[in-house]
């Protein structure tokens, strides 16, 4: 599993960590900058989410340093579906915000997360022996 966000890391790692196990290296999101005096300087630029098509050059990244063949993106927004191609399959979420662009173009959408956890802990049950 990797976070890819257009939001900040010192939001979502701290989160992403404790709640949901995912490590600081499986994160992409933008980092904020901060002058010497703490004010906010902006944002770092070459973070892959921090300009328009990031999602889409990450799941590229992923495909190849990581050997992936097959990579299925969850999303709730534009940016999320524009990540597919290169991922193989969007999943849209509605469960907050029910946008009709992402409905209209999910391979499978859903409005409860529990149903996309209920079908992956299906897939992930080992077979019965027989």
């Amino acid at each position: 599993v990797h976070i890819v966000s257009g939001g900040f890391r010192a939001m979502i790692e701290p989160y992403a960590a404790v709640e949901l196990g995912v490590d600081k290296g499986d994160i992409f999101a933008n980092t904020i900058l901060w002058h010497d005096n703490g004010d906010y300087a902006g944002f770092d630029p070459d973070e892959p989410t921090a300009s328009e098509g990031g999602k889409p050059r990450v799941i590229d990244l992923l495909k190849r340093t990581r050997g992936y063949e097959t990579v299925v993106m969850v999303g709730d927004g534009a940016t999320d579906l524009q990540a597919k191609p290169p991922a193989d399959a969007f999943i849209g979420y509605g469960g907050v915000v029910k946008r009709d662009k992402v409905k209209l173009n999910a391979d499978w959408f859903v409005t409860d997360f529990s149903d996309l956890l209920d079908c992956l802990r299906a897939e992930d049950a080992p077979a019965a022996a027989s």
